[in-house]
């Protein structure tokens, strides 16, 4: 059976913890940052861990 390929585009966006959950970035901090207050500007740098439905669907692309 061949190696399971990993998805690229995936895995540039998505980086993988010690236990295995997997980090993201925010959405929403490109542009039209001038109505937003500062404290939602640079709570949005800040990484996170996906939700548990999603990551299910995270591994299959990040083997």
């Amino acid at each position: 059976m061949p190696k399971m390929k990993t998805n690229k585009g995936a895995a540039k966006r998505f980086s993988k913890t010690g236990t295995g959950k997997i980090k993201r970035n925010k959405a929403f901090s490109s542009h039209i940052l001038t109505s937003k207050s500062t404290k939602r500007k640079r709570n949005l740098r800040k990484s996170t861990i996906m939700s548990p439905g999603d990551s299910r669907k995270m591994r299959v692309l990040l083997p």
